[in-house]
């Protein structure tokens, strides 16, 4: 499958309470936290270009652009449904938009890029 702008991609959860912001350590409330927002965002653009990577290759999150614009409460279903809007030699840039049961909750701009996983990951353990 060719990388092109247009893919789509989602991701589904159950908000538990493991996923409020008062567990995370992001906020002192029991809602849906942000930054367990942004993974599930970030999942959706992982799931929706993944068929188009070579053997060896992986992608890794790289800047994130989000609004967490309505607050989410334990028990509700939330998505993430993002759209490639740009393709950039390895550069990838998403739209994402997420929802839970009553409506939008979040949107962001996110940039992938492509990566070897074998070389990234050597660089990485090449750091202890």
């Amino acid at each position: 499958m060719e990388l092109t702008v247009g893919i789509q991609g989602h991701a589904e959860a159950l908000v538990e309470k493991e996923d409020t912001a008062q567990i995370v350590g992001s906020g002192d409330l029991l809602v849906y936290a942000t930054p367990c927002m942004v993974a599930l965002m970030e999942g959706a653009a992982c799931e929706s270009i993944a068929p188009c990577l070579a053997e060896g290759e992986s992608s890794v999150g790289t800047m994130m652009n989000v609004n967490h614009t309505s607050a989410t409460p334990v028990g509700m279903e939330v998505r993430a449904e993002s759209t490639v809007t740009a393709v950039a030699g390895r550069k990838v840039t998403f739209e994402i938009v997420a929802y839970d049961e009553a409506g939008e909750i979040g949107r962001a701009v996110h940039e992938r890029f492509i990566i070897k996983t074998e070389r990234f990951l050597e660089k990485t353990y090449d750091k202890l």
